[in-house]
């Protein structure tokens, strides 16, 4: 029952970050001064700052299926999450992608109705996220805009579900 609960906050922290931001904080505020101690800041999490040394984004094509070979069962091979048919490469953060890791369910496919709907079952890691309610797609475009700005685009889905073809420019 113990890990149920640490499992739990541990998967509800990210959650909780995009609707505190999302709907506690004043629109224009700064972001706050990080004082954390240097042994504080090397924790291992998903919510890194930010970068500034990201490659320029790439545009391979892949099918949902080939993206399947990216969800870190091979050590040779980099790891890949998709969003709204774009494939990010989350390779340097294994830790939480990697084969047995909190966020694996992502790994190797684009699970975007899972991402918008702060979900970590694998029924709903799925590329369509047309039937989300407008909240479930703001909560997607959020993790959208926060993978763009920490991970490399390497390219995008070519065979998205055509009831989403339309809506990757959300």
């Amino acid at each position: 029952m113990f890990l149920v609960v640490i499992y739990g906050l541990v998967l509800a922290l990210p959650l909780l970050f995009f609707v505190q931001r999302r709907t506690l904080s004043p629109p224009h505020q700064s972001p706050p001064v990080d004082s954390q101690p240097e042994e504080k800041k090397s924790l291992k999490t998903i919510m890194q700052p930010p970068r500034d040394d990201l490659d320029p984004p790439k545009d391979d094509p892949f099918t949902l299926d080939q993206l399947k070979q990216f969800d870190g069962s091979d050590n040779s091979k980099p790891i890949y999450v998709s969003i709204r048919g774009t494939v990010f490469d989350v390779t340097r953060k294994s830790d939480v992608y990697g084969p047995g890791k909190s966020y694996n369910i992502f790994a190797g496919k684009d699970g975007s109705k899972g991402l918008g709907m702060s979900s970590l079952k694998p029924e709903d890691a799925v590329p369509d996220y047309s039937d989300l309610p407008e909240n479930e797609k703001n909560v997607l475009n959020d993790w959208f805009l926060f993978f763009q700005k920490r991970y490399n685009i390497v390219g995008r889905v070519t065979d998205m579900p055509t009831s989403v073809s339309n809506l990757a420019n959300l």
